[in-house]
């Protein structure tokens, strides 16, 4: 039995890994998601793990720009986010003393 190791076939299996694991957050929500804030932080976690696929499959295209793309949704796109879910959670804190 031959197993391809070859870069393509080893990132596309990483690809794949990365859908998969992309849906225990939604899984996660569905279950137990009765908090803002564990919303909030699953949708932060599937744009941050969206973000290393796009990475991963800008390298295996190697397209650098598309690369880019991935690295400013890293950089910038989960900051506001995560902050505007602190700032619900803390009024919701406020309006219960």
């Amino acid at each position: 039995m031959n197993i391809d190791l070859s870069p393509s076939s080893v990132l596309n299996f990483c690809v794949g890994a990365m859908v998969i694991s992309l849906l225990i957050p939604l899984y996660q929500v569905w279950k137990y998601g009765d908090d803002i804030w564990e919303i909030m932080l699953a949708f932060s976690s599937i744009a941050a793990k969206s973000a290393v696929m796009i990475l991963v499959i800008a390298v295996l295209r190697d397209d650098w720009m598309l690369g880019v793309v991935g690295v400013i949704i890293l950089s910038v796109g989960n900051a506001g986010f995560m902050l505007l879910a602190h700032i619900i959670r803390r009024i919701g804190e406020y309006r219960n003393d």
